[in-house]
């Protein structure tokens, strides 16, 4: 652990020392607190992985988005669509979380209300992901259990009304919560030194009532969500163990229910460190140096990890997708020789 005369080090620093020059409230002091454990901790270097992560991420999902997109057959395909809107969420958190991991690492101070609208869009982009995920197990189950309707029941036009209720579900709660905090938070603070949900939801008088709002949201999430995961798995095992596609060991059956069974778990592993997070914030007796360590650890790699693998362990394996994707290249390829 980091002693606090090793973090009272810090406060040399010019600017955090003209920072606690006036006086500082108690959500200023964790947000100062917490930059100076960052920073005696060297957890800058965990920008290395999520710019890593990221460019990977980033450098495959417009790829796969284009290959989707650019074909008329793909998008007409319920999966297609929810592959598609998976990535597109994975984007814009990736970016936002990258953004945000910069401005606190470097110690930009951001306008508490570009700082809450940030926090927004990430959570709204964070939750619309891992719902459509949720619903790309639902459309599995329904396309296994119900084959013969699986077109009426899941047509292109409701799927594509579905997702807009996923996002308009993804961006409410957090959207609330911002114009709760702006039409009655009456703090004076107007920036701060790290853009943290739990610092920022923790100032002014709603800080305990918006905390235990935020675990309650994500901790009903993560319930419905899991279960509704876990009763269209069991109920798959048991309507395709009659047709023997589990008697091999490396059939594509297993290793499809290995990758989705990864990916999940990857994807909603996060979100119990955050409940863990949220518990840590009520007891003082917690040390900063280990608040600061879950946080890092979490949003800049492991929050990271599942959306590098996805396109991966789902996009390419898609083979319509991967034809597609060669098609495109070789076409540029030959515009190319033709152009020269």
């Amino acid at each position: 652990m980091v002693s606090w005369n090793n973090s009272a080090k810090v406060l040399w620093d010019p600017v955090v020392t003209e920072t606690f020059r006036g006086g500082l409230n108690e959500s200023s002091q964790n947000s100062e607190l917490w930059f100076m454990t960052l920073r005696n901790w060297h957890l800058q270097l965990f920008l290395i992985p999520a710019a890593i992560f990221t460019t990977l991420t980033l450098t495959i999902n417009p790829l796969l988005l284009i290959s989707i997109t650019s074909s008329r057959s793909l998008r007409q395909e319920t999966r297609y669509i929810l592959l598609a809107n998976t990535l597109l969420a994975d984007v814009l958190f990736l970016v936002l979380n990258l953004s945000i991991s910069i401005c606190n690492m470097t110690g930009q101070q951001l306008r508490k209300q570009l700082c809450e609208v940030l926090i927004a869009a990430t959570v709204t982009a964070y939750c619309g992901g891992v719902m459509t995920i949720t619903f790309m197990v639902v459309d599995t189950y329904v396309a296994v259990r119900w084959p013969l309707h699986y077109q009426n029941l899941l047509p292109t036009s409701r799927t594509k009304k579905i997702l807009a209720g996923v996002w308009i579900l993804a961006a409410l709660y957090p959207t609330t919560v911002v114009i709760i905090l702006e039409t009655l938070d009456v703090s004076s603070q107007r920036r701060q030194r790290v853009c943290l949900m739990l610092m920022t939801l923790g100032s002014g008088s709603l800080g305990d009532a918006m905390i235990i709002g935020v675990h309650t949201y994500f901790s009903l999430g993560v319930v419905l969500c899991s279960s509704l995961i876990l009763y269209c798995y069991i109920h798959l095992y048991f309507v395709t163990k009659t047709a023997g596609i589990w008697q091999s060991r490396y059939s594509r059956a297993r290793v499809t229910l290995l990758a989705h069974a990864v990916m999940l778990l990857l994807y909603f592993g996060p979100g119990l460190v955050f409940a863990v997070e949220l518990i840590l914030f009520h007891h003082p007796s917690v040390s900063m140096d280990v608040r600061v360590w879950v946080n890092i650890t979490n949003f800049n790699l492991l929050m990271l990890l599942p959306r590098a693998c996805f396109p991966y362990l789902y996009g390419l394996r898609y083979r319509e997708i991967s034809d597609t994707l060669r098609g495109l290249f070789h076409r540029r390829k030959m515009s190319q020789i033709r152009a020269a």
